[in-house]
């Protein structure tokens, strides 16, 4: 199973994780980002090409489906504008153990955090925004997958 949805809609948590769990494995692993609010922040808004988008998503979940012995994976990830609280992200995966299930679960959100092509625009209460530059820290984590 490979699931890879780039959307505005919001995404049913639980339904991603029946359809893994689904897959008669022993592992699922899951993360799920939501918007912080923080800082006066009101709104982040998420941009992207489409075809690019969704062809870059695709490349990187095939990728972790090779590297891996994977049953399924299930990538989501949300566009527009988004409020604090929402969910934003989902990435899972299923294996027949827990390892393959977790590495894979970490490198997949490592590479949407850091490479995967959407750009970020917080807006603040006070009618500031300002673009979210990418963070040092989530490129090394990223980095560390690379062979």
């Amino acid at each position: 199973m490979k699931r890879v949805a780039i959307q505005t809609a919001d995404f049913d948590v639980a339904a991603e994780l029946a359809a893994l769990e689904a897959l008669g494995g022993g592992g699922v692993a899951s993360f799920t980002g939501v918007v912080r609010g923080d800082g006066g922040l009101i709104a982040l808004e998420l941009e992207h090409y489409p075809a690019m988008t969704q062809a870059q998503v695709d490349r990187i979940v095939d990728e972790a489906l090779a590297r891996w012995p994977l049953l399924g994976v299930s990538v989501i990830h949300r566009f527009g504008r988004l409020a604090p609280g929402a969910r934003i992200v989902f990435v899972g995966t299923a294996s027949r153990h827990r390892t393959a299930a977790l590495e894979s679960c970490a490198f997949l959100i490592d590479w949407m955090k850091s490479d995967a092509p959407f750009w970020k625009k917080e807006h603040f209460g006070d009618g500031a925004t300002q673009w979210v530059a990418a963070r040092a820290e989530d490129e090394a984590r990223a980095k560390g997958w690379k062979a």
